[in-house]
C-alpha cells in the first residue's frame, strides 16, 4: 500500500507531536530519538515520502509506511489581491474545503490559518458562520496549511508570523490546536516559529483561555466588538454563555510578560457599535486590562447588510481611545477584493 493512500488504516504523521511520535516509536521498539530525525525531514526539509529519510534504516522506513502517510492539503485555487495578499483554497481528504491567507508585510509574510471547516459560533457579521460548523480540522490539516504555503512560496521574504484567525474558533478545537502549537513552536525540529510571533484569536471561549495561557506563551487576541452585553449578545451569541464580565476576568488573569498586551479586536459597524459614547464605554470596559485595541472597519460581504463607518467616524472613535491612553490602531484588512479579509472567508468549492 502506498504511503500516500488516505486510508482508515493509515494516519497522517503530522497529527503527532514530537513527544507523541517518540512514545509511538518506543512502543515499536525503535529508539525514541528517531522522532527528531523524522520531524527534521518533515518540517525542515519538507519531505514528501519516508523513502527520502536516508538516515533511517530500511526497516524503520517500512514500518512508518505501514502506519503513516505524509499528507498535504490539495491546493484547488489561489486568488491574488492587488495588495499582494494571497488566498489559498484547500481541498481536504473528505472533499470539504478551507481557506488560508498569506499576508505580505514589509520584511516578512504572515499566514492566517483555519482550525475548523465552518464555524459554530454564529457571529452575525461573519461570512464563515453562515455555513455553520461542519467539523474540526485535524492537527495535520492545521499544520499542512503552513507547510503547503511555505512549499509554494517562491519569494526570499521569510514567513515568520502565524495568526489563528481563519475559519473556525480555535479554542473550540483545543486538543488539535494544542498539538499544532506544539509543532509550530518546536524550536529544535518542528516549524521553529517564535512564540512571540504566534497569535490566537478567540470569540471568547472563556474556560479555555487560562488553559492556553498556562500551556503556551503566545499572543492572545479577543474578538470583542461591543461595549456591553446587550449589543454583544446580538452580534456574538457566545456572549450569552460567557458574558463580558467572565471574559474580561479571564483576560485579566492571562499570563503576560512585562511588555506584552492582549489585543482586543473591535470591528466597527456603522450604527451598531461606532458611536463616540461607545468609544468612551470601551475605555471604561478595558480600563484594568493590559490592552492594545485593533479597530477594524467592517468588511462588506454578500451575506450581511452591515456597513463600515465613514473614515471620519473611525478616526474620531480612535481619538477618544488615544486620549484615554490606549494604543489603538486602525487595521484596514488586506485582501478584501478577493474576500480574504477579516470575516470574509467561506471556502466555496
Amino acid at each position: 500500500m502506498s504511503e500516500f493512500t488516505e486510508s482508515n488504516k493509515l494516519d497522517d504523521i503530522k497529527n503527532y507531536t514530537r513527544e507523541q511520535l517518540s512514545a509511538w516509536l518506543k512502543e515499536k521498539k525503535i529508539q525514541p530519538y528517531r522522532a527528531n530525525q523524522i520531524f527534521k525531514w518533515i518540517y525542515i526539509h519538507q519531505a514528501d515520502s519516508f523513502s527520502e529519510m536516508t538516515n533511517l534504516s530500511k526497516e524503520t522506513r517500512s514500518l512508518l509506511c505501514a502506519f503513516f502517510y505524509i499528507k498535504r492539503n490539495k491546493i484547488i485555487k489561489i486568488d491574488s489581491s492587488t495588495d499582494g495578499t494571497k488566498k489559498y483554497l484547500f481541498k481536504l481528504c473528505d472533499n470539504e474545503s478551507i481557506e488560508s491567507v498569506l499576508i505580505p508585510e514589509k520584511s516578512h509574510y504572515t499566514i492566517c490559518i483555519s482550525t475548523q471547516v465552518g464555524c459554530a459560533q454564529n457571529c452575525i457579521f461573519c461570512m464563515t458562520a453562515k455555513s455553520g460548523l461542519i467539523r474540526n480540522l485535524t492537527t495535520g490539516e492545521i499544520i499542512s496549511q503552513i507547510c503547503d504555503i511555505k512549499h509554494d512560496l517562491k519569494s526570499q521574504k521569510p514567513l515568520t508570523n502565524i495568526v489563528f484567525m481563519g475559519m473556525g474558533e480555535p479554542l473550540a478545537n483545543y486538543k488539535n490546536v494544542k498539538n499544532a502549537l506544539d509543532i509550530i513552536t518546536d524550536s529544535d525540529y518542528g516549524l521553529k516559529f517564535s512564540t512571540r510571533r504566534v497569535t490566537l484569536s478567540t470569540c471568547g471561549i472563556t474556560p479555555k483561555i487560562p488553559i492556553l495561557g498556562k500551556e503556551f506563551n503566545i499572543s492572545l487576541a479577543i474578538s470583542l466588538n461591543a461595549t456591553n452585553n446587550k449589543i454583544r449578545n446580538k452580534l456574538m451569541p457566545v456572549n450569552k454563555k460567557y458574558p463580558l464580565e467572565t471574559l474580561l476576568s479571564a483576560c485579566k488573569n492571562y499570563p503576560l510578560s512585562k511588555r506584552r498586551k492582549i489585543t482586543f479586536e473591535y470591528i466597527l459597524i456603522k450604527g451598531v457599535n461606532d458611536s463616540l459614547d461607545q468609544a468612551v464605554e470601551l475605555t471604561t470596559l478595558l480600563n484594568k486590562q493590559r490592552a492594545k485595541i485593533n479597530l477594524i472597519p467592517f468588511n462588506k460581504h454578500s451575506k450581511s447588510g452591515f456597513s463600515p463607518p465613514d473614515k471620519k467616524a473611525i478616526e474620531n472613535f480612535q481619538e477618544i481611545l488615544h486620549e484615554k491612553g490606549f494604543t489603538a490602531i486602525i487595521r484596514h484588512s488586506k485582501g478584501s477584493d478577493i474576500s480574504a479579509a477579516c470575516g470574509q472567508l467561506r471556502a466555496e468549492y
